[in-house]
């Protein structure tokens, strides 16, 4: 069931006090010269380890507190190592800002990157991409990924971690920084945006491995559980426009014609009569950079929405009655 307001405030206080984890301590623990987040992420959840005073207990109880300090702190630590990372590769000013008990988790992610150069829409769309991509069913590689490492009984960091090495993939989290960097070649590449003639002919193109990446693919558009729609989509979708009218961003029609072209093609192309969809990652980058955030930090943020769905997966394959190692066999 959704949780009353008694029960957000309530969960919205332990994030609070759990949020801020000693600033030093999260400086410490991020190695400086990393580049990729993702990685900072996965060594940082592992040496939290060492600060844990009872990182091995799987207790339910024990669990909860584990869940909530990392949901807690994922925020923190990816603005930090983002922030330390503009400083030390790309040559720019470094700003630590510490987290604001005020704010909300979206409100105070963008605070700790940007400042206030943020609006209310900005905070209210990256809440609802948090929500959207907190899970779906459990029937994904990461999350999958976490119920494996969990059911040998493994620390809850050790298994968090191997949940982030999972999403990092371009076939699983890194997919919408595929989608984006598509969409900038395809508006150089195509003239007349509005020109579903040139449109289809380019996307044929792809498809026909004759260009872009030359590998027959058009990202973003198709997934292996969903055919009729992507419930997740459908809702980004209407969000980018709201966003893209906020922001004067005219390429959320081009977007728009490129999913409808391209699922036209890629249906005709197909012997099956399964329907094609866009996915959650064909309007997540768009937004993302609509809000003013770097691809740095795209498969990032996918992570701080999905520990949510990663740690209450882990704690129902700990507690749930005759649970068992899993052991995939290879075909």
């Amino acid at each position: 069931k959704l949780p009353d307001k008694e029960e957000l405030s309530a969960f919205q206080s332990l994030l609070n006090e759990n949020m801020p984890l000693d600033h030093r301590t999260i400086v410490h623990i991020i190695d400086l010269e990393g580049t990729d987040i993702m990685n900072i992420l996965a060594r940082c959840v592992l040496e939290m380890y060492t600060f844990d005073s009872n990182p091995d207990d799987i207790s339910r109880d024990n669990l909860m507190r584990q869940s909530i300090e990392l949901i807690a702190k994922f925020p923190t630590i990816i603005a930090y190592a983002y922030n330390i990372y503009r400083h030390s590769v790309q040559g720019r000013s470094l700003h630590i800002r510490h987290p604001n008990e005020n704010l909300s988790i979206a409100e105070n992610f963008l605070y700790m990157l940007k400042h206030d150069n943020y609006t209310e829409l900005d905070a209210r769309m990256l809440d609802l991409l948090l929500i959207i991509q907190a899970e779906h069913g459990g029937g994904n590689n990461s999350t999958f990924t976490v119920r494996v490492t969990s059911s040998t009984r493994t620390d809850t960091y050790s298994s968090i971690a191997a949940g982030i090495g999972s999403l990092k993939g371009p076939l699983h989290g890194g997919a919408n920084i595929k989608v984006i960097n598509m969409f900038h070649h395809l508006k150089q590449q195509i003239k007349d945006w509005a020109d579903t003639e040139e449109i289809d002919t380019y996307l044929t193109r792809m498809l026909n491995k004759e260009a872009y990446d030359q590998t027959g693919l058009i990202y973003g558009l198709g997934h292996a559980v969903y055919t009729l729609s992507d419930p997740r989509a459908v809702q980004l979708k209407k969000l980018a426009g709201e966003l893209a009218k906020e922001k004067g961003r005219e390429e959320d029609q081009f977007l728009r014609r490129i999913e409808q072209e391209g699922i036209k093609l890629i249906s005709a192309r197909r012997k099956s009569k399964k329907p094609v969809c866009a996915n959650l990652d064909f309007y997540s980058g768009f937004i993302y950079e609509m809000i003013g955030l770097p691809q740095e930090i795209f498969t990032p943020i996918f992570a701080m929405a999905r520990i949510v769905g990663w740690t209450a997966h882990r704690i129902e394959e700990l507690h749930y009655e005759g649970r068992r190692i899993i052991r995939p066999a290879y075909m």
